[in-house]
């Protein structure tokens, strides 16, 4: 009664039919799911039916020329994948999300996720779910990682092992939108690190709200990898397009 459910998109508030699913009929007609042409190794949204690979990705498996097998990696993720566009009315929610102590939509992007790739999560065989970790005192302030929220969550709902401590943002660094390739790459060097000696699942997806560039999701992947990670898949709410 004091805090009633609000649509995750409108934000007005729910019908107790509408409450489960935490946004209204009306309101998902809004969102951009994303649909069946999309990058085959990022997940990012495609513009043309064909095309098995987004610019980006494209650049990174022409550039796999390293003498050295262990640097032969253009990528640490083996798959990843988004839920929905990063567009439109989805922007002011992930904003409520992550800013604004709207915990409770962890429930209505967990529900979308598995609508969306459940069969492909299922598919990957992982083991454990591990959210992308946020600065320590940035999380202080902020009371909460909204990426963590949505981890657990999954985790929860495919019944494997939810991992939120196993690695570790030793730096908090600018907003990487600002930045370049060649900053964001320099600026995530040793942001992240691996907390315990080692890590015994072998399949993990990890798991954040947002997916823009990617250099984040490389970079915590990179360091699941070396600490014996067979294969890092990774979810992200919304993703954006790749063209």
């Amino acid at each position: 009664m004091v805090f009633p459910p609000r649509c995750a998109v409108c934000d007005a508030l729910l019908a107790p039919e509408e409450i489960e699913k935490g946004i209204h009929a009306a309101c998902r007609e809004k969102l951009t799911f994303v649909g069946e042409c999309y990058c085959m190794h990022c997940g990012r949204p495609l513009e043309r039916e064909g095309q098995e690979y987004c610019s980006d990705c494209q650049k990174g498996i022409a550039g796999q020329n390293f003498p050295d097998r262990r640097q032969n990696i253009f990528s640490w993720i083996e798959q990843g994948r988004g839920v929905f566009e990063y567009r439109g009315a989805l922007k002011k929610t992930m904003y409520r999300f992550k800013y604004s102590n709207r915990r409770e939509y962890a429930r209505f992007l967990r529900q979308a996720a598995c609508e969306r790739w459940g069969d492909w999560m299922l598919a990957s065989g992982v083991e454990a779910v591990v959210p992308v970790p946020m600065y320590r005192g940035k999380e202080r302030r902020r009371g909460y990682n909204q990426a963590a929220l949505l981890a657990k969550a999954l985790a929860v709902q495919m019944g494997v092992v939810y991992l939120p401590n196993i690695v570790a943002r030793t730096r908090d660094t600018r907003p990487l939108k600002e930045l370049n390739d060649k900053e964001r790459k320099n600026i995530l060097k040793n942001a992240f690190q691996i907390t315990k000696n080692s890590v015994q699942y072998k399949r993990v997806l990890l798991v954040d709200d947002i997916y823009t560039t990617g250099s984040t999701a490389e970079a915590v992947a990179s360091q699941l990898r070396l600490a014996g990670v067979e294969k890092v898949y990774f979810l992200a709410a919304c993703i954006g397009r790749g063209f």
